[in-house]
């Protein structure tokens, strides 16, 4: 394994032209913490490695340091439990049944076989392409209705149309809610198109790590597939195959979802048979909680959650020689921010009436694992968490001008932070790319299931500037792959404005009179604990099912 120096070159940090306009971040200490998290000792913290353990032991050391109460199950730590899976591919293959002859899909080049679902030994059916793959009331919209699919896998191009707004769309794509639909009409399996338009990584990268483990909680609770028996992943450059003799072309099919326009349904001419081989092995790990006390009588035993994830994806399949996938931005840079924020409220003490909640999680590259345990089985009373302020890879490698914000119009904390970072001279915006479904890819969607409003925001790009190809190639280059080091610009001015953006919201949400809460036209909504009008619910007086 390459050794990466721990020191950035100070050619590639931008001179913190900005201290002036913030009182409790220089980016620096921020930075600090990284250079710790995304050392190569830690070996990328793989969930249950002893890279992420030693992260933890680190995380808890700040956090004492910075007058954090432990508030976790033991002390700081919340242990939670994982079934790991790894693909033994030498076993394993796929190939198209067409006109009784067999098509072999290589492994890697072609297709993926995935270990998110627990794949049956042995599975032939029938393909049936069904458009998105979505059924989603709200919008009358369904992508199976009319057709027989009992006993088929199904292919789907992932993405959503544009009649869907994004978050709903984000949810309804999820595992737990599509599986719920697939579960009813008798689906076997689903083999997804990866839609080109809004790949992150390149196909070779991906494929480069499929022998990777991957992890689901071992809790019969979190069982969101059941029945299902393959899950795979076809390469866009070979899923022509798969529409061979059904009278369309995958050509056709990108150049619509790439607009996210109306996809045709139809079956396939061929069938899909499968041989799988899994190794399963338990794993342990943990999630950090700690606590700032609120000092108000009737509120200090509410809390205001700010999370990250302190895990990465460990030691993987060597790019340029390199092997450590460190996960500096994803997400050290959280985690750090976490860290910075816990000390920041010691050195500068500002009176909490709610208490604040610090939560480092596990297993988010794995699933939004951790999170999902911690949302299900809070450390404090459920009711007693107001919100959720995520922070996960926000990107400061160029100045802070504007933010994403993910859940904007959802809540009144999207409101707060319009305020907030208007009053920095930071404009907000919506997600800009619903198709690659932000919303429901990081922490706070265990939260916002659970009811708690919640918010993450990220370092974006001006529109139609330079900016934007400086953070295409980062994904391109840097995002799930070992060049996510200490290696790499990043603007310190930034980090350091953002970091007061989400110091001024905790702030904000703990001291303020009312709880944040959800609009009246937000999807999410639905979520939240109902107030009782006599034996009949708000959302149900409201027609909200």
């Amino acid at each position: 394994m390459r050794i990466k120096s721990l020191v950035l070159p100070l050619a590639l940090l931008c001179v913190i032209s900005a201290a002036a306009q913030t009182t409790h971040f220089d980016g620096q200490t921020w930075w600090n913490h990284i250079k710790v998290l995304a050392d190569d000792k830690l070996e990328g913290r793989d969930t249950g490695s002893s890279g992420e353990r030693e992260a933890q032991r680190y995380a808890i050391e700040q956090l004492k340091n910075a007058g954090a109460q432990p508030a976790g199950a033991n002390g700081f730590y919340q242990p939670v439990n994982f079934v790991s899976r790894r693909i033994v591919e030498k076993d394993c293959s796929l190939a198209l049944i067409r006109d009784g002859k067999r098509e072999p899909l290589t492994l890697g080049e072609d297709a993926i076989i995935s270990t998110r679902i627990m794949p049956a030994p042995q599975v032939e059916a029938q393909l049936v392409f069904v458009g998105y793959g979505l059924k989603v009331p709200e919008k009358s919209y369904d992508d199976f209705a009319g057709m027989d699919l009992r006993g088929k896998i199904i292919v789907i191009l992932s993405g959503s149309p544009s009649e869907i707004p994004g978050a709903l769309a984000s949810h309804y794509q999820t595992a737990a809610e599509r599986w719920k639909v697939l579960r009813a009409a008798g689906v076997v399996g689903i083999v997804s198109l990866m839609n080109p338009a809004s790949m992150d990584i390149p196909w070779s990268r991906i494929a480069l790590n499929r022998a990777h483990p991957s992890m689901d909680l071992d809790y019969p609770e979190f069982n969101e597939t059941e029945g299902a028996k393959l899950g795979a992943y076809v390469n866009p450059a070979s899923a022509e195959k798969l529409f061979a003799g059904s009278g369309h072309t995958f050509e056709e099919i990108a150049a619509l979802g790439k607009d996210r326009k109306p996809l045709p349904h139809f079956p396939l001419a061929v069938s899909l048979a499968a041989k799988t081989k899994v190794e399963v092995t338990k794993v342990e790990s943990a999630n950090i909680v700690a606590k700032l006390s609120g000092t108000d009588p009737a509120l200090k035993n509410e809390y205001v959650v700010l999370s990250a994830h302190l895990d990465h994806v460990g030691i993987g399949e060597p790019v340029n020689g390199d092997r450590i996938y460190n996960g500096a931005m994803d997400n050290g840079s959280g985690s750090a921010l976490l860290l910075d924020m816990a000390a920041s409220f010691k050195k500068n003490p500002d009176k909490l009436r709610r208490s604040i909640l610090l939560v480092l999680v596990t297993g988010e590259e794995k699933g939004l694992l951790g999170s999902k345990y911690f949302a299900a089985h809070p450390t404090v009373a459920p009711k007693s968490i107001v919100a959720d302020i995520n922070t996960d890879m926000f990107l400061p490698i160029v100045p802070l001008k504007l933010l994403t914000v993910l859940g904007l119009d959802d809540s009144d904390l999207g409101d707060r932070v319009r305020e907030i970072a208007e009053s920095q001279g930071v404009k907000v915006q919506p997600d800009p790319e619903p198709l690659r479904n932000l919303f429901v890819r990081s922490d706070q969607y265990n939260f916002i299931v659970h009811g708690v409003p919640s918010v993450v925001f990220d370092v974006a790009p001006q529109p139609g500037s330079p900016e934007e190809k400086i953070f295409k190639d980062w994904l391109t280059q840097r995002y799930h792959a070992p060049s996510d080091d200490l290696n790499q610009p990043v603007d310190l001015a930034a980090a350091a404005k953002y970091e007061e953006i989400v110091r001024a919201l905790l702030l904000n949400v703990a001291n303020g009179d009312h709880r944040p809460g959800w609009k009246p036209d937000s999807f999410f909504r639905r979520y939240a604990a109902p107030a009782r009008i006599g034996q009949i619910s708000i959302p149900e007086a409201l027609g909200i099912k």
